[in-house]
């Protein structure tokens, strides 16, 4: 993995904070990994002397055009409303909207540049200002992340006009003076796609381990009171968007043959498909009630927050099938829940099989299944794994590491600006 920035420049040596610009297709209260980690740099970045503002899009029309959250300046552009192609239009606002930021703004960091980092780079060029990218996906460089979008249409990354499009688009995005990988497996794509080893730092996403945190077992029977849970079956626990790459369809059919071994014990669905592209929660719920599980799965729906779900149950399903990161992962470790998960994308960077994880396969449906069943006939194991989790992320996820090596870069590791031919 990249371990720093070449040709930094050095500290910041005006007497006055840095100021950053912090820029998201989405951020809060919209709900999701992306719009979380945002909340967290942006409000984590100003606690370390960082003057931060955020330009994102207006996603809801009930969204105000400019307010300040959690002490954070955060400015929302057009188009109005959802939608998936709404987003495209940020090409055509983030433009003008950056060029009338020029002086109050150092720092321009992009968080998700897979159609942002275009017109953010030069826009940034063209002001001389810094520019630094975040993938939070994989195939952002590469242009995989675009396939399904694009499948909608008949058409590839490979197609001829496609590629041309994006070979143009990267020849820009590599003038950005820093790249954020969250793992190796996108620090590789970068490099595959031209970026040099010394412009990538590798930083992964953080999680606070103070609002994410174990219960005793007084509070998480008080919990399960609270959410309708049953006091003494065994529960497991996913979270996040309900979208088929996920790897959620087969977890319910693996689901369905747990409870013949365990006919009491629940499985959380806490999260919403959404506008996703992928969303697959009425394939989910229709699979639940065809099949006679229904009453053992619980669909939450939207959350506001996710901790008490995962602090009331005994284990963490994660059978992610594409993954760049994992945060949810992530929190849910903190709270000291065992994993099951799979090895692939960013989290293989993350647990170690039969350390702080069981980890499988993705798409397997029997190592899976075999998985949940020995964290449920284990609770010995099931503690130890859970133990060491919370201990991982500690150590190397938890919202202070992570910040203190954002704030690091911005002020110290930055590399001499590149101007575009």
């Amino acid at each position: 993995m990249g371990s720093g920035l070449t040709g930094a420049r050095g500290a910041h040596r005006s007497d006055r904070p840095v100021r950053l610009c912090l820029l998201l297709e989405t951020y809060h209260p919209e709900v999701g990994g992306g719009e979380s980690q945002g909340r967290l740099l942006a409000e984590g970045l100003v606690e370390r002397g960082i003057r931060v503002t955020v330009l994102t899009r207006r996603s809801r029309r009930d969204l105000a055009r400019r307010e300040t959250v959690g002490g954070v300046p955060v400015r929302r552009l057009g188009p109005v409303g959802g939608g998936r192609l709404g987003k495209w239009g940020l090409l055509l606002t983030v433009p003008p909207a950056l060029l009338t930021m020029r002086d109050s703004c150092d720092v321009l960091l992009v968080a998700g540049f897979r159609m942002l980092g275009f017109p953010a780079v030069l826009t940034a060029k063209a002001r001389r200002q810094t520019c630094v990218l975040k993938a939070e996906s994989n195939g952002e460089m590469s242009g995989a992340f675009f396939g399904p979008g694009l499948a909608r249409w008949g058409l590839s990354p490979s197609f001829p006009v496609v590629r041309l499009l994006l070979k143009g688009r990267n020849a820009v995005l590599r003038r950005a003076d820093a790249f954020v990988a969250l793992s190796s497996a996108i620090e590789r794509e970068l490099q595959n796609g031209g970026v040099p080893p010394g412009r990538i730092v590798t930083i992964p996403n953080g999680v606070d381990t103070e609002r994410f945190h174990p219960v005793e077992d007084a509070e998480k029977h008080a919990l399960r009171i609270r959410l309708g849970l049953p006091l003494d079956a065994p529960v497991a626990a996913y979270s996040g968007r309900l979208v088929s790459y996920k790897g959620l369809p087969i977890l319910l059919q693996a689901w369905r043959e747990i409870l013949s071994r365990h006919p009491s014990a629940r499985l959380l669905l806490v999260g919403a498909g959404g506008a996703d592209l992928h969303d697959c929660e009425a394939e989910l719920r229709r699979y639940a009630k065809e099949t006679g599980i229904e009453e053992s799965v619980v669909f939450t729906g939207f959350v506001e927050r996710v901790e008490p779900w995962l602090q009331a149950a005994d284990l963490f399903v994660f059978p992610t099938q594409e993954e760049a990161f994992g945060i949810a992962l992530i929190e849910a470790m903190a709270c000291g829940l065992p994993p099951v998960t799979t090895a692939t994308g960013g989290i293989p960077d993350i647990v170690t099989h039969e350390r702080d994880a069981l980890v499988v396969q993705p798409g397997t449906l029997v190592p899976l299944r075999e998985a949940i069943h020995r964290l449920f006939d284990d609770p010995g194991l099931a503690a130890r794994l859970g133990a060491e989790a919370r201990r991982t992320v500690v150590r190397r996820f938890s919202r202070d590491v992570v910040l203190d090596r954002y704030a690091a870069l911005i002020r110290e590791g930055l590399p001499t600006p590149v101007d575009l031919p």
